[in-house]
């Protein structure tokens, strides 16, 4: 999942939608939406929300709540909600699916291959209620999930009851050390969100979280004061970052032409395997010049484009901006290139442009 910057519907809109915006608190960019939903067996409103965004100018990818005994029905019991997202004009991997609600140990079996199943279509998996439903822990390990969502009950009590407290901290860390995102919902304050920033939690939703009458979401960034050591090597590379264009990496040059078509001020386009990881960087200059040849287009048009990649120079989101140039400075065919900001797990956070480090570097030295 990318930042973006796309003005949303406003509070009572997205309340008439039945939606709420996620947002990455490293960026304070919205990156998705979480639909209505339930875990009492019937997935009517999720379907209903998919049905009042289509036509919507609310284009973000979609969170969709699933009650775990439907996942359990298999293929039947998903069919409506496959069919809405037809209808809309979806695609799987725009859509996150997360399983929630109690289901029998004698299920779990059912679960996983549906889970599975929903998986091999294309769509994200995510696990949600952890810390107050009766979800089995490993089912994190057994499912793999994309996206893990701590339940709101323990958030809503964050951070005056310090047990619950916590149990949502250890579970944060739990998610993230299987390899998901955490998403904290129903953050209502800022003693809350200060609280799950503390966690490392990067992803929230929840009434602080909600657009204004203009449309944006304000996110109230705590500022931390930097070591002496961290401030003479500049802020950190997440304090520039940009969303990244991202394709799979199987994506053809087709593809990536296409996405640099659609917008002049995309400089790259990172490509990323299954679980969101830098394979392969495609400079535009670069690339639309080996397109743009008198047989360009007929010699790598319908072929991958990681033909025509070059490796992904990532940094971890906590490097400083001095360092990071001096990576970007290793490679003078490069030097320009976009750089991939990763995070804990090596997946794709976005991207820094060299020049936005070299204009903070030159304002430090004045």
């Amino acid at each position: 999942m990318s930042s973006s910057a796309q003005v949303l519907p406003s509070a009572s809109t997205a309340a008439d939608l039945g939606i709420t915006p996620i947002v990455d608190l490293d960026t304070g960019g919205v990156i998705a939406l979480q639909a209505a939903g339930n875990g009492h067996g019937n997935i009517s409103a999720v379907i209903q929300t998919i049905h009042n965004v289509t036509g919507s100018d609310a284009l973000l990818p979609l969170v969709l709540p699933v009650p775990a005994i439907v996942v359990i029905g298999g293929s039947a019991a998903m069919a409506p909600l496959h069919e809405a997202l037809r209808i809309s004009g979806r695609r799987p991997g725009e859509i996150i699916i997360m399983v929630r609600g109690d289901f029998a140990q004698h299920d779990r079996r059912a679960l996983l291959i549906g889970l599975e199943g929903l998986r091999a279509i294309g769509y994200l998996i995510a696990v949600g209620d952890l810390g107050t439903g009766h979800i089995p822990l490993d089912l994190l390990v057994d499912a793999g999930p994309y996206l893990a969502v701590i339940s709101p009950e323990l958030i809503s009590r964050t951070p005056r009851d310090a047990r619950r407290s916590a149990l949502a901290e250890s579970l944060a860390a739990l998610a993230r050390g299987v390899g998901a995102h955490v998403l904290a919902p129903g953050v209502s304050d800022e003693a809350q969100l200060t609280a799950v920033r503390g966690w490392g939690v990067r992803l929230a939703q929840g009434p602080l979280l909600i657009p204004g009458p203009s449309g944006r979401v304000h996110v109230p960034i705590p500022v931390v004061e930097q070591e002496p050591v961290q401030a003479l090597l500049g802020p950190r590379v997440q304090e520039f970052l940009l969303p990244a264009v991202t394709l799979p990496y199987a994506a053809t040059a087709e593809d990536a032409a296409e996405a640099f078509g659609s917008e002049p001020s995309i400089t790259s386009v990172i490509l990323v395997d299954e679980y969101q990881r830098p394979r392969g960087s495609l400079d535009r200059s670069r690339f639309l010049l080996s397109i743009a040849t008198r047989f360009g287009h007929a010699l790598h048009g319908k072929k991958p484009a990681a033909r025509l990649a070059d490796t992904a120079r990532t940094v971890p989101k906590t490097t400083p901006a001095i360092a990071a140039m001096q990576l970007a400075g290793r490679d003078t065919a490069r030097v320009y290139d976009d750089l991939v900001v990763t995070d804990e797990v090596g997946r794709c956070m976005g991207v820094v442009r060299v020049a936005d480090l070299i204009r903070q570097v030159a304002a430090m030295q004045r």
